[in-house]
Formats: C-alpha cells, structure tokens, sequence
C-alpha cells in the first residue's frame, strides 16, 4: 500500500520526505531510526491519511469548519477558547472508526511481541503536518502522554492527540503563520517508553548567541517534560564540536522532577536531597550525547534540536526526537550584536533588577506586567513585557503581544525560550537561579530595559531618554501584596554590600544578619590595626562606613542588624599587614574572635573604627535604622566590657539603637537570664550552636554526619533560650541555613515562639510562604484543638 493511503506506518518504512504523510515528529523518527546509527526508541506512526479518514467518516471536518466561521478574532482571549472548546469537545465525542482502531490495537501488541513486552509502555506524542519546519515551528502545540499502557488507552490517547490539534494555542499560532486550519493533519507516534530517571534538550548551536562551534545541552532529573516546561533550570554544558571538551557547564538547583508511575501515567515528585545540587550527566554521557549530536547535525545539514533521555533500567542513552532548529538558521547575528554595544556605555550607570539565561537575543525597553497566575493573563496588554514565574503553550496568545519576556525558571530550552526565539522577542530566563526572581525583582507597571543578549534586565529606559514617561509611569505604581504578612519577622543575611539594593525588593522585614567581614575584604583589604600604624584610621572608617551606608539606604526604613567583626586570627592574617598583629592559633575557630578582641587592650583601637564608622552612619548620614551584633560572647563579663566600651564611645543602646548577642555558644544559653541585662535579644547562630554542643566539626567530612541542627540537645537550648529571653522581655532570632533546608525544623522554632529567622536571599520568598502557612495552621489548631501532638520533649 503507498505511504498516502496507509493508515499506520512503522519508523523503518518512513523518511524524513514524509512530513506530509506522517507530520514532522514521525518524519524524524523514521529518519533516524531508518538512515542513521542514533539510538531511537522504536515504534509506528499513524498517518495525516488516518487523521482526515476520521475527520471526514464522523462529518467532523464539516462541523469544524462551521465553528471556525465563528471565530473572527483570535486577538479576542474568550472568544479564541470558547470554539476551540468546542472544537474539541466535538472530537472526543466521536468513535474512533473500528478498522482504525483494530490497526493500531494489533500494531500497538506487535510492538510488544517485537520487545518482548506482552503489553508494554509507550509514549503517544503528536505530529502535525506542518511542524518542525527550518521556517516554521509547532513546538508544544499539541499533546503528548508519556507512559501509557494497553491498547485501548493507547487508542483513546491517539483521539485525544486529534483533538489537541485545536487548543487554543494551536488554533491562535496557525491563524499567525498562515496556515489553513483544515489542511494541516495529525499523526500520532506511538514509541516505546523510556523510562527516564534523566533527560533534557540538546541544540547543535548556542541559541544564546548564535554561536555554531559549539553544542548547548541541558539536562535535569526525570522525564524531559519539566525541562521543555521551564518547571526546572536544568544544568547546562557547552561543548566544543571540534574536542568535545566541555567549555562550559552550570549545575544548578533541581528540586523536583516528572516521573513516570508504575502502573501507568506520570507524576511531579521532589528530588531527593543528595541530588538536588548534584550534576545530572558525567562526563562520558556529556561526550556520548555531542557525538550522537554531531551526527544528527551532519546527516540532516542544519543546526538541530533533539530530545534525549537516560533509561533507569539500562543506563542507555536515547533520542527522543529531533527536529531543525527554527532561529539561528535565519537570523542576523549582525543586528543583535549591534543593539548589545548600543547598550554598553549606559548600562554601568544604572540599576540592576534581575539577571537570568540569555534566551533569545535582544534590547528592548518598556512597562513591566507581572502575572503571577494564569488567571491574571487578561490583564496583559499588548506591547508590555511579560514577566511571569513560566510560560505554558496556553500562553501563547499573549507571548506573541509581549516586548519581551522574563521568566522565574527554565533553562535556554524550555518553553519560553523556544517561542521566544521563534517569535523574535527577547527572553531572559531562569532569573530565580540566577539570583532574585523577576517576579520578585522587577515592580509590575514600571519601565525597565531588557538586554536579553547578556541576560540582564534593568531599571528604567537605557536605550531613549524618555524621563517623563518613566515618571508617569512611577505615579501610577499600585503596589501589590504578592506574599503573605506574617506575625514572625523574615530577616535576610547579607554578605556584599553591592547586592543590597539588588535584594531590597525581596518580601523581607530587614537584614537580620550582615557580616562586617565582606566590608573589610571587598572594599578595604587590609588589617586594621595596619592602617592605624600607617595614619589611616579615617580611612578605615569612612570604607565601613560607606559598605554599611549602601546596606543601610537600600533596605531603609527596614532594620539592618550589623555582626561586629568576627574573623579568626588567621582571616586577619591574610589581610595586608596582619602577620604583624596575628598569633598563630592551632584552633582559630575556639580562639581570639568576637568579643575576646573588642576589650583585648591589643585590639581595642581597631575595634574603635567600627563603632566611629557605625555612628557615622547612624548620625552623618541620618540612617538610623542600623543596630548592632555581638558575636562570639563567653561569659557575661565579656558582654559587660564589650558593652560599656561601646557606651564610653557614644554607642549606647536606647529605643532606637538595639544590641544583639549573638547565641552560638552554650554558655549564651545556660547564661541566659544574666546575659539579658546587657542586650535586647538574641540572634541563633545555628551552625556554631550545633558545633559546641555536639561537640562536632562541621567542616570534617568522617563525622560531618553527626552534624545536625534537629538534634534534640540542640532544640532543647533553643527552646530553653527564647523562655529565658521573653521572660525579660528579649527577642529571639535564629540565621543559619536549618530553615531553608529543614521545614520540620521551622515548625519546631514557630511552634517554640521564635520572633524572627534571617535565611539567605534566595529562600526569603518561600520561607516567607512557609512561616505563614505554619502560623495559619497554629490558629487552627488553637480553635479546633485537634493539633498533631509533637512527641519530642524539649524540657530543659
């Protein structure tokens, strides 16, 4: 029978010729599977000839061209999926016809006879006619259902791949590019099931820059799915095609992953701990899949796109689909290249919001519309900048309106960044990977500039002054709650002064923690007491000053909580002149550090400075919203001496001026009621607290394992601690990594009255969801009195 007129075809019977027999995804596979050495899963395609036999057989071509008439605006959002609806609705109300249904049944059980599966596991993808063109692109249009099992669910999966050919989606990008709605056909791919525990994209181009000696491949834990969606940043590896040396590679945060069940179906699962930061691919499988890369490029002659996956059972790598790249083959790189430079020379000038992965070159200004759910796409007008946490086929229609396009996830071949890049509108992301998320970093209604060539986005309009405009814009900001208020204070830690105003807009009530250390090694770089000897105390003060001025200003009115300095002898050490004034110390981390220096007549001076740079800030420049930190405080004596130098120096404590201790040894927590005399509350340094009561070093790897801040030795004192200290009226913070990583364990401080935690930058946002969702759960508790009961007892 010719390939026109069959209703089903096998991979080794098709060519990449037959894109109007099978559609452009069963043409590939064919391809590979028939003419190449690639390792593809194998399987049979139902034809574009199957598709039209059912259409016309059920009389659905007549009633679809009916309801197309109906459809004059695809601009017009609940008109475009209200037909589509019915168009599909329509499909699925028909039979599949017997004969058509009968042959892919027996095909469906000789694939199993032929893999020796009675009743195996496949994936039904979809494959229009007209997709994965050098010109044109179907990319996510139309379904896919992985791990589907029996041939009357592969059957009903077939009819559902008929339907998807009239998402809204699908209906809105053939009505742009041209296409008849009524010419374009479906073929189904039915292929065996790889059962992923990784998989990923892979382009024979850098579609960041266009660059062609190189091969881009991304890869994450679990199906492919998540990586296509943007649900993941997946780690990335750039490849020499000359050496196969990988150049490049950035392995990043992968908290969940899609995975197959095993009785059919697929489900989002978390990735276990040991994996989340670990990379996916080794070296070997990185240098595999280039090769299979390689020759997928050399047999088709153009830049390429593939799929891929890494079965559980077998460890084999497979290629899941490829088809040619849509971009880089026709753009001018000339052009992107020159809107870069015409960037340049402003951009060091201005604010930095966000940064993020340089999807789809480009420069672009304009007004920022944040949509933080689906239900909020109506509110996008066009020519705006859509920034979102990801994009989804559904959002198409609105993608095609957008100057350019921001993303919190996703990697350079997710969803985002292939429409993106089709589309010819800038994209930048994966920001949240990157540092901030845009959600989080860029205001909603404000201008900014978009430099998708570098991934950076800016604060205001760099490439045409257009002042009034920026200014208009500002008056009419409406500021929107995106995240919950919260009765326990979120505080942030905070190293770089430079990245303050970058975190100010995060949704946190202050710094709880900033390291005056960062101040000394990145804008000073030498010791103290050095630059006293060399006349240059001014100096060292007007530096700190300046470092804390900047941490100040940007989180303003928000508090600001300045750690001392408390650097071990031998960090002071490799400060320019410190081997002058540092011991050598065979435990720096027991030894001279924190308060042991303030009153130490050998360091006093040098403490000095801190305290004439700290009221310098407060009283020159009116920031009074800094306060102070403590740390590393033996006995009750120390705190006295620390305490009353601060006052003899003009720094006392009072209702706008607080001091902290820093409770990180037990004797801060045995001590508590005689510690309170001399400080406002308590920060948990809960790294070092764990240390000296388990008696455990952290940084040894033999007994690392013990190290564990959910020990209930270690819980006891924290409980013990905030009793102690809210009996005098104290306050009680805790920073440390325990909560971004242990969410029973901040149950355990909400549960225990904690006042405030302070976690790292990237953690505020959830923390922030996670407290509220702890604190929310406790009032119900209260009233219905039906608590889950914790069985640990943390009596002191």
């Amino acid at each position: 029978m010719e390939k026109e007129n069959a209703l089903l075809l096998w991979f080794e019977t098709i060519n990449r010729n037959d894109v109007d027999v099978v559609g452009g995804k069963s043409a590939s596979l064919g391809e590979m599977t028939s003419q190449t050495a690639v390792p593809v899963p194998y399987g049979f395609a139902t034809t574009a000839y199957a598709y039209r036999y059912f259409m016309k057989k059920s009389g659905l071509d007549k009633k679809i061209s009916d309801l197309l008439n109906q459809l004059t605006d695809v601009e017009n959002g609940p008109q475009l999926r209200q037909i589509s609806q019915k168009i599909r609705t329509a499909i699925m109300a028909e039979e599949m016809p017997a004969d058509l249904a009968d042959i892919i049944d027996k095909a469906y059980h000789d694939l199993g006879e032929k893999k020796g599966e009675a009743t195996p596991f496949v994936a039904v993808r979809s494959s229009a006619t007209a997709e994965d063109l050098p010109d044109a692109s179907f990319a996510g249009q139309q379904e896919t259902y992985l791990n589907v099992c029996g041939a009357e669910d592969v059957i009903a999966k077939v009819k559902e791949c008929y339907a998807s050919t009239f998402t809204d989606r699908a209906v809105y990008y053939r009505t742009k590019q041209g296409f008849d709605h009524l010419e374009v056909a479906l073929s189904a791919v039915i292929q065996m099931m790889v059962f992923s525990k990784a998989a990923g994209v892979m382009f024979t181009v850098n579609v960041a820059t266009g660059d062609d000696t190189h091969i881009l491949i991304e890869a994450a834990w679990g199906l492919g799915e998540y990586v296509v969606q943007g649900m993941v940043t997946p780690d990335s590896y750039l490849i020499d095609k000359k050496t196969l040396r990988i150049d490049k590679h950035t392995i990043n945060e992968k908290k969940i992953q899609f995975v197959r069940m095993p009785d059919g179906g697929c489900e989002e699962k978390l990735v276990p701990t040991d994996l989340i930061d670990a990379a996916v691919l080794t070296p070997k499988q990185v240098c595999e899949l280039a090769e299979y890369a390689l020759a997928i490029e050399k047999h088709y002659g153009c830049y390429m796109d593939i799929e891929w996956g890494i079965d559980e059972r077998t460890n084999q790598l497979w290629i899941l689909q490829a088809r040619p790249e849509t971009v880089w083959s026709w753009r001018n790189k000339e052009t992107i290249q020159k809107a870069a430079k015409e960037l340049e020379s402003n951009s060091k000038k201005r604010e930095v919001l966000v940064k993020g992965m340089p999807a789809s070159p480009g420069l672009i200004s304009g007004i920022a519309r944040v949509i933080c759910h689906p239900s909020m796409i109506d509110q996008f007008k066009d020519g705006e900048i859509l920034v979102t946490e990801m994009t989804a086929p559904d959002w198409v229609p609105v993608m095609k309106k957008a100057k350019a396009i921001i993303t919190d996830a996703g990697g350079m071949t997710c969803h985002a960044s292939i429409v993106s890049r089709e589309l010819g509108i800038p994209c930048v992301v994966g920001t949240k990977s990157c540092g901030i998320a845009g959600t989080l970093g860029i205001k909603n209604n404000t201008v900014i500039t978009v430099d998708a060539a570098h991934g950076i986005v800016y604060a205001g309009n760099l490439i045409k002054s257009d002042e009034q405009t920026e200014k208009t814009v500002q008056q009419n900001v409406t500021p929107s709650e995106t995240f919950p208020v919260t009765g326990t204070k979120i505080y942030m830690n905070l190293g770089d002064p430079d990245l303050a105003e970058k975190y100010s807009t995060l949704p946190c009530d202050g710094i709880g923690l900033m390291r005056e250390e960062f101040i000394w090694t990145t804008y000073i770089h030498e010791h103290p007491l050095y630059m006293i000897e060399d006349g240059r105390a001014q100096e060292a003060i007007d530096k700190l000053a300046e470092g804390m001025q900047k941490v100040c200003q940007a989180m303003s009115p928000r508090p600001v909580t300045l750690r001392f300095s408390d650097f071990k002898s031998s960090e002071y050490r490799d400060l320019k002149g410190g081997d002058k004034y540092e011991p050598h110390e065979p435990s720096a981390l027991l030894g001279w550090r924190g308060a042991s220096r303030y009153y130490d007549p050998k360091y006093t001076e040098a403490f000095k400075l801190e305290i004439k740079a700290i009221k310098k800030v407060r009283e020159e420049y009116g920031l009074t919203n800094l306060h102070v930190m403590i740390p590393f405080c033996r006995s009750v004596e120390e705190a006295r001496k620390v305490t009353a130098l601060m006052a003899a120096e003009g720094l006392q404590r009072g209702l706008d001026f607080k001091v902290w201790l820093m409770a990180e040894i037990p004797a801060n927590i045995i001590l508590a009621d005689q510690f309170n005399q001399f400080v406002d509350g308590y920060s948990i340094g809960s790294n070092d607290l764990t240390m000296l009561v388990l008696g455990c070093d952290r940084d040894n790897d033999t007994i690392s394992h013990l190290f564990d801040e959910r020990n209930l030795a270690v819980k006891r004192a924290i409980r013990h601690l905030i009793d102690i200290a809210h009996k005098d009226g104290k306050t009680v913070s805790l920073c440390g990594q325990a909560p971004s990583v242990y969410p029973d364990f901040t149950e355990f401080l909400i549960h225990s009255g904690i006042d405030s935690i302070s976690v790292n930058p990237d953690m505020v946002g959830q923390t922030k969801k996670n407290v509220a969702q702890l604190e929310q759960r406790i009032i119900l508790e209260s009233l219905t009195g039906r608590g889950r009961i914790d069985k640990e007892d943390y009596t002191w």
